[in-house]
């Protein structure tokens, strides 16, 4: 049995690391709600740019566009969204496990798929495995910059328009609920109407402070108009900058979760560091108690020795 002062050293250390988690838990539930309503108040200019495209979904421009023109799938791009740290349950390995899944469904070789790896996690995973790692981004910070956005829109976008790619998809942690988030697939380029609507109802949470916002329609009917200079420069314009809400909600989407996993994942270290602090000074003054017990067992027994 462990000595007195090695069970009050273990007590002490359990305790130092529960402000440690303690202070963390606190830290990533500001950070979770600020980025659930960073993702609400964008949802406006995301439900305004589905009505947009939903507007000139008629067009015959746009059919032929090369960003949405539909492929046979022979080689595909992934925009892959993890977190720089860990700590945060199995938040990562669940997206990088969706994007592998995918690619095994789709029968695509490690020469056929390239990977836009956001985050220390996903670039590790795929280069381990001997994938293409075609960019790298840090994941580090609490602020989406412009500059990261339109980095990976315009590398996708490029890299489709030119045919290296036949699909690009964006693999996040979608954030449903503090305790529930759910890894997610969508596909950016060919840009589809339907994953840009899906993207836009997904942004409200289905519990919690934001889950009462009102829903509304964003679908309009499809319409003919006149378009100057001409409907490819306008769309040229145009469908990079739809196709960056993607990135942005799903960048918005991933920091949420990897805050609110964090959360919880500190929650439980706290509360099974105050039951093992609990269960540690139990011992101790067991330990303890039984010390004193046999120091006055020794010297009764020291007195009756001498009585005789």
């Amino acid at each position: 049995m462990a000595g007195l002062k090695q069970i009050k050293s273990k007590i002490r250390s359990v305790e130092k690391t529960r402000k440690v988690t303690k202070a963390m838990e606190a830290v990533s539930a500001a950070k979770m709600r600020k980025s659930q309503q960073r993702a609400i108040v964008g949802r406006a200019y995301a439900r305004a740019a589905a009505s947009i495209l939903s507007r000139v979904s008629g067009s015959r421009e746009l059919a032929r566009h090369p960003l949405v023109a539909p492929r046979d799938i022979k080689r595909s791009l992934y925009i892959v969204i993890t977190s720089d740290k860990g700590l945060a349950g199995a938040l990562n390995s669940a997206v990088l496990r969706k994007t592998f899944a995918d690619i095994a469904s789709h029968n695509l070789s490690k020469e056929n798929v390239g990977i836009i790896a956001v985050g220390r996690k996903a670039n590790d995973f795929f280069s381990r495995r001997g994938f293409t790692v075609e960019a790298f981004h840090p994941n580090a910070g609490d602020a989406i910059s412009q500059e990261i956005i339109h980095d990976l829109v315009h590398e996708a976008a490029d890299r489709f328009s030119m045919g290296e790619c036949d699909v690009v998809k964006i693999g996040y942690q979608h954030f449903i609920t503090t305790f529930e988030q759910k890894p997610t697939l969508r596909t950016v380029f060919p840009l589809s109407l339907e994953q840009l609507q899906k993207m836009v109802r997904d942004i409200l949470p289905k519990k919690g402070l934001y889950a009462d916002v009102k829903e509304t329609d964003a679908n309009v009917p499809a319409r003919t108009y006149y378009v100057e200079p001409t409907e490819g420069a306008v769309l040229n314009a145009i469908l990079p900058k739809l196709a960056a809400i993607f990135v942005y909600h799903a960048l918005l989407e991933s920091q949420a979760s990897e805050h609110s996993a964090r959360m919880v994942a500190m929650k439980s270290a706290s509360d099974k560091g105050e039951e093992l602090s609990h269960d540690l000074t139990l011992l101790f003054n067991k330990v303890r108690q039984a010390a004193i017990t046999r120091e006055v067992s020794e010297i009764t027994g020291g007195m009756e020795a001498m009585a005789a």
